[in-house]
């Protein structure tokens, strides 16, 4: 089993900032590949990023290249995701995904049922 446990949302401005954090337990993080996920009222859940276990590999939303970064820190058993220049679409509730079983540079896929664990989630609301 693996608890995730995201922390850091909340409530910004256009053009702000907000690092989300996850925290896993469990289950040796250094073997799991994560993903961030995000869920708009009456929207499907919808990817964010993905990073390998060994952290060498990432992918992204297209709507969030260039403005969001993932990164997985082993020893911390974290994986952050650093929100820039945020927008007002970009306001979900944020969740944290955990898969197991990948190789090294494998990074998982866009679809939840690619993951394995899911974390509560963390609103983050964007004003204009």
């Amino acid at each position: 089993q693996v608890q995730l446990v995201e922390s850091g949302g909340g409530l910004v401005q256009a053009g702000g900032s907000l690092r989300l954090s996850c925290a896993a337990s469990g289950r040796t993080f250094s073997r799991l590949a994560m993903g961030w996920f995000r869920q708009a009222p009456g929207k499907e859940r919808e990817f964010v990023a993905a990073i390998s276990w060994s952290g060498d590999s990432t992918s992204y939303q297209d709507s969030v290249k260039g403005r969001f970064t993932i990164s997985k820190y082993n020893a911390e058993g974290t994986v952050y995701l650093q929100m820039n220049s945020l927008k007002p679409e970009d306001t979900a509730v944020y969740y944290c995904a955990a898969k197991t079983g990948a190789t090294r540079t494998q990074v998982p896929g866009p679809r939840p049922y690619d993951y394995d664990y899911w974390g509560r989630g963390t609103q983050v609301t964007v004003s204009s």
